[in-house]
């Protein structure tokens, strides 16, 4: 859309002839920026409630930077993943107001919605230590989203006495993301322990027979607890992102 055509719709709507509803669906479709190298999607907060998310890795500082600019110019907050150490230091020196979570390989850029201390969390939990990277993906994701989260770490079934110790943590979760490699039993474990939905991701932690997270990702997408839903393997940023919009859709 033209800034001739913007101009004629709000025209429209001042002289009563499109109504306020019509036009925001009407904006709702609006055009890219064309970067040359990247088509950058302005309007997806208006149509799904977040901007779109950079993914770093194949991508040069430079178009990174640029990107990044250009939705912080039309929002409050921009999310990058999977950024390298490089990758970042280049960002922050081009750019105010970066914050790299260096765990999850994730750059915030500009500012996040606050999240209140006393909103109901999503929990994020894992099997061992191991998977913590890709449960921080997952759990910044989630905070810049804006909601809370609650981090239980190194609880597997290989010491289930870990996990019962924070029963009570899980039930007053509004979501539960499960982050699991080798066997990927804990999904199913804690599937069976709660009433709010389970989002499993599968991590490619593990000997040989684990397949790079496939042993896992077959056993989640196989378990025998209702509620569980699995996302790819290590995408702790689709686990995340699921989440959110989980926990803005019950605001609604």
């Amino acid at each position: 859309m033209t800034e001739q055509q913007l101009a004629r719709l709000l025209r429209q709507v001042r002289a009563g002839r499109l109504t306020v509803p019509e036009a925001v669906e009407r904006l709702r479709s609006l055009p890219f920026e064309d970067l040359g190298f990247a088509k950058v999607d302005h309007h997806r907060e208006l149509r799904t409630g977040f901007p779109e998310v950079i993914y770093c890795a194949g991508k040069t500082a430079p178009q990174v930077i640029e990107i990044a600019r250009r939705i912080v110019a039309h929002h409050h907050v921009a999310l990058a993943t999977r950024c390298s150490a490089e990758m970042a230091d280049a960002v922050a020196d081009a750019l105010p107001k970066v914050v790299w979570h260096e765990v999850a390989r994730i750059l915030v850029i500009g500012r996040p919605p606050k999240v209140s201390p006393r909103a109901k969390p999503v929990a994020v939990v894992t099997a061992g230590t191991a998977d913590v990277p890709v449960a921080e993906e997952a759990a910044v994701t989630v905070e810049t989203m804006g909601a809370r989260v609650e981090r239980i770490y190194d609880v597997g079934v290989a010491g289930l006495h870990r996990l019962l110790r924070h029963s009570e943590k899980l039930r007053q979760a509004r979501a539960i993301i499960v982050v699991a490699g080798m066997d990927g039993a804990l999904a199913s474990v804690v599937g069976g322990l709660v009433s709010a939905p389970v989002i499993a991701v599968p991590t490619s932690v593990g000997y040989g027979a684990s397949f790079q997270g496939l042993a896992a990702l077959l056993t989640m997408l196989n378990s025998c607890a209702s509620g569980v839903v699995v996302v790819n393997i290590d995408n702790g940023f689709g686990a995340g992102y699921f989440a959110a919009l989980l926990v803005r859709g019950e605001k609604r």
